[in-house]
């Protein structure tokens, strides 16, 4: 065979790149030649084993950075396998690996005893018995230290703590059919129409209970919520099933970014009506989850988000970041840790779509940190029970943070650090010409 040149950038003619361990391929490069040292390599292994030689695979795989990951070579499913080791062993590709790389970042890195851990839940996670499932397991574990959650969510997960029950169904039935049956669905979750008007009595009987009567944080008003709805369930003798049960047992503040958006809030307003008192106050939320951010940040701390959907919880709980730097004027860098589970697309511009590198841009999460950022493009059902799953094979439970019993402590700290950083203002001026890399 005639020696080959090299051109000028230094790969052989032929298709061929030279590197310390010998000839690569390339697909740029001309075919026949590399065709040619193909069928050679082949001829040679044919020959090797043919005569007894000892077996080989015709070339080593040159050493590469594209390279580097562990070869697939998963064990066979045999069905003996747990979660975990399932998820370790054949969660290698696609959207599987993005959800084994989040079952790695969630216990390998969220659970250190310093991380905080805030998580939001959207789409309808409770009506679908997650919240018995995986929630509180999660919160009865230490692995979820304060949450913001829809409305909706809470309000479905009291049924359950209330006795109410919650049924399998077939999504093709005629919705005129169930609708004439006093059955309410919510895709394949049906549920007697009575369950809505209970649940809503419930809540209006305690809202004005003496202790209601005054503007609170929503995680107040959800704390006294699950105080009343642990006091059914005891006397139910039911059990822990309740979501809001279990964050007011174990100190968990749990948020709602919309308030009104809800067969809660609806009720809250219905009571407005008639000199009712209590007022679910968004300021206070806002403040108070900023200072829970500021409060892990401090002292060595880091804080991490576990994302399930997106919507206004995801907004809720990424905001706190901008809200402790660009509007209080507080040096901070940006959550260290981002665990999303999603369906929605970046492309189309909405914030459920968002990537962690876009919201850098905002402040939101620490640039440094994107390594430790992760997005799962995976249906929350799907995803966080095996995640839960894995979190308890994987890491032992985390002492209690018990966020809410320390809520006065942390409004303590944002208030002293606002008023220093209030003392040190730029200003105007040079205050405008910081606005623009924030929007």
């Amino acid at each position: 065979m005639p020696k080959k040149k090299k051109n000028d950038n230094g790969r052989e003619r032929g298709g061929f790149k030279a590197s310390r361990h010998g000839k690569r391929a390339s697909a740029a490069g001309p075919k026949s030649a590399q065709k040619k040292a193909a069928e050679e390599r082949e001829a040679d292994l044919g020959s090797s084993v043919a005569s007894g030689g000892k077996p080989h695979t015709g070339r080593p795989t040159p050493s590469n950075r594209f390279l580097s990951g562990e070869k697939i070579a998963p064990k066979p499913i045999t069905g003996s396998e747990s979660v975990a080791d399932l998820i370790d062993n054949a969660f290698l590709a696609y959207n599987a690996a993005r959800l084994r790389e989040a079952c790695h970042l969630f216990t390998r890195k969220m659970l250190e005893p310093d991380v905080t851990v805030g998580m939001t839940l959207t789409g309808a996670l409770t009506p679908a018995g997650l919240g018995m499932a995986a929630l509180i397991p999660l919160i009865e574990s230490g692995f979820v230290d304060w949450i913001v959650s829809t409305g909706a969510n809470l309000y479905h997960d009291t049924h359950f703590g209330l006795g109410l029950a919650m049924h399998r169904g077939n999504p093709q039935e005629s919705d005129v059919v169930l609708r004439e049956e006093g059955i309410v669905r919510i895709y394949d979750v049906f549920f007697d129409y009575d369950v809505l008007l209970s649940t809503d009595a419930f809540f209006r009987a305690i809202i004005q209970s003496p202790e209601f009567q005054r503007p609170m944080s929503s995680a107040e008003f959800h704390h006294m919520c699950g105080k009343f709805v642990v006091e059914r369930e005891k006397k139910l003798g039911l059990g822990r099933k309740s979501l809001l049960g279990a964050a007011y047992e174990y100190g968990v503040p749990i948020y709602t970014s919309s308030p009104g958006d809800s067969s809660i809030g609806m009720n809250v307003a219905a009571l407005a009506l008639d000199g009712n008192k209590c007022v679910i106050d968004p300021n206070a939320d806002v403040n108070e989850t900023a200072s829970i951010v500021l409060e892990a940040k401090r002292g060595g701390g880091r804080s991490g988000v576990l994302i399930c959907g997106g919507g206004s919880p995801k907004n809720f709980v990424l905001q706190t970041e901008p809200q402790i730097q660009e509007v209080l004027g507080i040096d901070e860098k940006g959550h260290d840790f981002f665990l999303q589970i999603t369906d929605a697309r970046p492309d189309t511009g909405g914030l459920s779509g968002a990537t962690p590198a876009e919201a850098v841009s905002w402040g939101k999460i620490d640039p440094d940190r994107l390594p430790d950022a992760v997005v799962c493009y995976l249906d929350s059902t799907v995803a966080l029970p095996l995640l839960t799953s894995y979190a308890h094979a994987r890491h032992k439970p985390r002492k209690l943070k018990r966020l809410y019993d320390r809520r006065k402590a942390m409004m303590k700290r944002l208030l002293d650090e606002y008023r220093r950083s209030s003392d040190h203002a730029p200003d105007v001026a040079h205050t405008d010409s910081k606005l623009p890399m924030h929007r």
